[in-house]
């Protein structure tokens, strides 16, 4: 303010010296702030790039995961009769014996009773006691002056936890409860009342029944017409019986073969090496480094991944790791298959394979190759985990960049005030030396025209 004021007065030094001050402190902060914009883009590019290389490792092995989720050699299930049944894969199992023949001769049903017709849901049914009896046990349900309504007696009994239901069906007539159990003959249950008079009427509108089924020739009866024992890691919801019609379940499509499988896995993986073999590359002969060369958390990433060929999947059979069926790692660390090994391997025990990539039921010693990558995938992004720790590193960079902005940052406003201070100081002694030069001369002119 003051330098401007008083070269607008044609005082000072003539200087324009807030340019002046603008430019001392470009030359002063200005490779500061360019190595240090140099450095966040730098590291902001490793952050980006740690992110996307913690998604595709997660990526990959949902994928895996999914097209080994005991659907990939059979597709989705379909029944040929889906009037009478449906089915569907079990979470976490693989179908076996598909195509299979089921024959529906009798579905399961609950046991229902229905009581008379009361005026309304708020009608006064008297006050008793009302056990019921299965073989969960004996339940009371008691009905007095705080419950003596038909909507009363529907609450008690379904907070008795008896496994019995009660609901109000409604019509022109009246009210009427309505009580059911779970599906099939152990669940069925009798009531017995006590207390007001007369009893209740309950009459029964359907008898309990277990379902009973056919597959491929064997009968199997069960308690529910939702079956999961009948077809290994199948589940059958029954719809409808028809004794002597016989229907297929069976996959949508042609089973996924393993030479197959194991190429698409390969294809899959090589992609994701690949990636990381560019973010990682090291930048020699005057190419440009990848964005996470030298980075512990993708050395890691990578020493993970190349120790997957030899990773025990399973503890049984002829086969143990992918190695075994001719999947090697090359010195790139990308995947290539020797198909005559794999063929052979198909050809000795394709069903040792199946197991190994993927087990009816998964342990420590049986983890099959989902849950191999799984295991590497959570062992690395767990807290304390190499990709958590590099990207935990990365972000204490950045916030110690912004750090270093701020701090520059705030020298450069000090500097930039002791320069203002030091400019406005020169000013005024500039200011002074000017009038004393001119008193001086009017002195030295008052002097000549005097002689």
């Amino acid at each position: 303010m003051y330098t401007n004021v008083a070269n607008s007065l044609g005082v000072g030094s003539g200087i324009d010296t807030a340019q002046l001050v603008t430019d001392l402190l470009a030359a002063s902060q200005g490779v500061k702030l360019t190595q240090l914009d140099e450095r966040v883009q730098l590291n902001s590019t490793r952050i980006s790039a740690m992110a996307a290389t913690k998604s595709a490792l997660t990526t990959f092995s949902t994928a895996v995961k999914e097209t080994l989720n005991g659907q990939g050699f059979v597709g989705d299930l379909i029944s040929s009769r889906t009037d009478l049944a449906n089915a569907s894969v079990l979470d976490d199992s693989r179908p076996e014996g598909l195509p299979a023949s089921v024959e529906v001769l009798q579905t399961a049903v609950a046991q229902r009773e229905i009581s008379d017709v009361f005026a309304s849901a708020s009608a006064a049914v008297g006050e008793r006691t009302l056990t019921i009896n299965n073989s969960g046990g004996s339940f009371e349900v008691v009905i007095d002056g705080t419950n003596n309504t038909l909507t009363g007696l529907r609450d008690a009994i379904n907070a008795s936890n008896s496994g019995v239901t009660a609901m109000i069906l409604t019509d022109n007539s009246g009210a009427r409860l309505v009580m059911e159990a779970q599906e099939g003959t152990a669940n069925d249950f009798t009531v017995t009342q006590g207390g007001a008079s007369p009893a209740m009427n309950l009459t029964n509108i359907a008898t309990a029944a277990d379902s009973i089924i056919k597959v491929d020739g064997i009968e199997l009866t069960n308690s529910s017409n939702t079956i999961t024992g009948a077809i290994p890691g199948v589940q059958i919801s029954l719809l409808a019986a028809e004794p002597g019609t016989q229907f297929t379940i069976n996959g949508d499509s042609e089973p996924l073969d393993i030479s197959s499988l194991v190429q698409e896995f390969v294809a899959a993986y090589n992609e994701l090496r690949s990636s990381l073999n560019e973010a990682t590359k090291p930048g020699l002969s005057g190419s440009s480094a990848g964005p996470l060369a030298g980075d512990r958390g993708a050395r890691e990433v990578i020493r993970n991944l190349s120790q997957l060929t030899s990773t025990r999947l399973t503890d049984v059979g002829d086969f143990k790791t992918l190695a075994d069926i001719g999947v090697r790692t090359e010195n790139d660390g990308t995947l290539t298959i020797d198909q005559t090994r794999l063929d052979a391997a198909i050809a000795l025990d394709s069903g040792a394979i199946k197991l190994m990539l993927e087990p009816v039921v998964v342990t420590d010693t049986q983890i099959g190759l989902s849950g191999a990558l799984e295991a590497i995938s959570t062992s690395l992004q767990d807290d304390g985990g190499a990709l958590t720790a590099a990207q935990e590193r990365l972000e204490a960079i950045r916030d110690s960049l912004a750090e270093s902005r701020e701090k520059i940052n705030e020298d450069g406003e000090k500097l930039r005030e002791q320069l203002e201070a030091n400019f406005a100081g020169l000013e005024r002694q500039l200011s002074v030396l000017r009038s004393t030069q001119s008193y001086l001369e009017q002195q030295f002119a008052a002097y000549t025209d005097d002689n």
